[in-house]
């Protein structure tokens, strides 16, 4: 029998210390190592893993905020009460699905080493030995990442657990990206929206300094993300830049009229 076995995440089983078994899907929690032997997940996430999973956890968050800002309109006191609600209800739900999560009962979790991109969709790589028959080692190679997400959303947001299954492993390398480019664009919209095109308009609200100030948290996060802070005396200062999107914006604003540009849209020109 071949000590080897076919495609990238085909492995046997060690029992008692010996490898046994024909070649096949490794266990949940466990990944082939480099002698095609499954090996138990015991490392703790690398600081990426745990902004990945903080960037899942945020996300039912965001669209819950945004649609409480949508359809509330000028009930501020109520809208306001929903914000916590779903701040307290998707907190809730990130901590507990931590505390289901091996080793059970405490807020930390073991986790697969993620290596490379396939490792997100080991689904595609099921080989074929003979070309004829396929060995199917589909498995979580990236354990509990890509599972951690579905559990919290399963009946939450039935269109994050579409968006994770499908798109999970692009997430987990865009991911910085994202939060970067949708927090500068969402913070430009608002204060177009709002007509801030000066900091006393700033002030002149709490909720726009609220809003100012969660945007700059997400600036703040994508920058770390990017970063990962390898080299804490070339990433720190980084975190410098994350006011200049709103100082560029009120110091152009009046250049550009974006009150003018809403109602010209409104008016369908």
């Amino acid at each position: 029998m071949s000590s080897t076995c076919p495609g990238l995440y085909c492995g046997r089983m060690l029992i008692n210390g010996s490898v046994e078994g024909e070649c096949g899907v490794c266990p949940r929690g466990e990944r082939t190592n480099l002698q095609n032997v499954c090996e138990r997940c015991t490392e703790a996430p690398e600081l990426y893993d745990w902004l990945y999973l903080g960037f899942m956890a945020m996300l039912p968050l965001v669209l819950h905020w945004f649609f409480i800002e949508w359809y509330s309109g000028k009930k501020s006191s109520s809208a306001l009460l929903q914000h916590i609600t779903a701040m307290l209800e998707c907190s809730v739900s990130a901590v507990v699905t931590l505390l289901v999560t091996e080793p059970v009962g405490q807020v930390r979790i073991h986790s697969c080493r993620v290596h490379m991109l396939s490792d997100w969709y080991t689904m595609l790589y099921n080989p074929s030995p003979d070309y004829v028959n396929t060995l199917h080692c589909t498995q979580e190679a990236v354990y509990p990442l890509y599972t951690i997400s579905i559990y919290a959303a399963l009946y939450f947001f039935p269109i994050l657990t579409v968006l994770q299954a499908v798109g999970g492993g692009l997430l987990y390398y865009a991911f910085p990206y994202i939060i970067l480019v949708l927090s500068l664009v969402t913070l430009a919209v608002y204060m177009s929206a709002s007509e801030i095109q000066s900091f006393k308009n700033l002030i002149a609200k709490k909720k726009r300094l609220v809003v100012l100030f969660s945007h700059w948290l997400l600036h703040a996060y994508g920058i770390i993300s990017i970063s990962r802070l390898d080299k804490l005396e070339q990433d720190l200062p980084l975190l410098a830049l994350v006011p200049c999107p709103a100082l560029f914006y009120i110091a152009t604003a009046r250049f550009t009229e974006p009150s003018r540009i809403l109602s010209e849209g409104g008016n369908g020109h």
